[in-house]
């Protein structure tokens, strides 16, 4: 599937303006259990409310690591899927746009929120699973999606070579 020019570019501003506000809902998420949640629990049905920040990557893989270098790996990690992203959305199918753009918005969500402080700050907290945030979520949701549209859909994701530009030592 290829779409025109104009195509694509009103797909990559729902995708960049889905990302934004993504990303603003899960920071503003961030900051009230920053606020709310010091010092006390909040108990729910399936799981309760708990503050808790993550130094490290994913299940604080790296925690002992500066936070330069944990910034700078989840940095790269992110750029590169927004270029996927960006690269992959004339090609794409809905779904598999939206899953990307979960992704991604959890990716730069927690990015963000590891330069303002230091940390990733979690409260979702199960008993049974390491303690989350809204970021990962999207993460989890965007991953089961991609995997759903490459198992369930018959989107096309084929990206044509681009023509080789001869060599002007040949010509």
């Amino acid at each position: 599937m290829t779409r025109s020019p104009i195509a694509t570019a009103r797909l990559r501003a729902a995708a960049t303006a889905l990302v934004l506000a993504l990303v603003a809902a899960a920071l503003l998420v961030d900051y009230w259990a920053q606020a709310a949640l010091p010092g006390s629990t909040i108990p729910l049905r399936i799981l309760e409310l708990r503050l808790a920040f993550n130094r490290g990557m994913a299940f604080s893989l790296g925690d002992s690591l500066p936070v330069w270098v944990v910034v700078a790996v989840t940095a790269s990690i992110t750029t590169g899927l927004a270029i996927y992203g960006w690269r992959t959305a004339p090609h794409a199918g809905p779904v598999t746009t939206a899953a990307l753009s979960l992704v991604l918005a959890g990716a730069l969500s927690n990015v963000l929120d590891r330069l303002l402080d230091g940390a990733v700050t979690d409260y979702f907290h199960t008993g049974w699973w390491p303690t989350f945030n809204l970021a990962d979520i999207y993460i989890t949701c965007g991953v089961v999606l991609m995997i759903g549209a490459a198992l369930f859909t018959r989107e096309a994701t084929k990206i044509t070579p681009r023509p080789a530009v001869p060599d002007s030592a040949e010509s």
